[in-house]
């Protein structure tokens, strides 16, 4: 196996993009985030109707598992990020461009969805994180 630095991987061969990296190379421990969606801390949906709302409160959340866990944005090594329309796109990037501003952006995957645990969210996020090692 070769030994890769940290940091953005985009091989030679694969789309090279501005909005998400192939990978992030992190040592260290995994942590698969369970879902965020625009849930408050009292589990009532945030922003009914408006993606824009919606995704912001869902990085908040990935915010405060992260502040949890110790780490912020640069731990962020994959996001899945579930939809139920492709209208939801341009909200979802401008969301995580503000939370990783001055980061890498993680490697990334979107799927579309017929609908998520309640009928009024629009989004779910996914995080896998490298807590650092030692």
């Amino acid at each position: 196996m070769t030994d890769h630095p940290q940091g953005p991987f985009n091989p030679a061969g694969l789309k090279q993009q501005s909005y998400y990296n192939h990978a992030i190379l992190r040592p260290g421990q995994p942590v698969f985030l369970t879902g965020q969606v625009a849930w408050d801390e009292a589990g009532e949906v945030v922003g009914i109707g408006d993606i824009d709302a919606q995704a912001r409160r869902i990085w908040e959340n990935i915010g405060h598992a992260l502040k949890g866990l110790g780490v912020g944005p640069e731990a962020v090594v994959k996001l899945t990020t579930f939809a139920v329309s492709r209208d939801a796109i341009p909200a979802l990037h401008r969301a995580r461009e503000a939370f990783f501003a001055g980061y890498d952006l993680p490697a990334s995957t979107f799927v579309m969805v017929a609908g998520l645990a309640e009928p009024e969210l629009l989004a779910e996020i996914e995080a896998t994180v490298m807590l650092p090692q030692g």
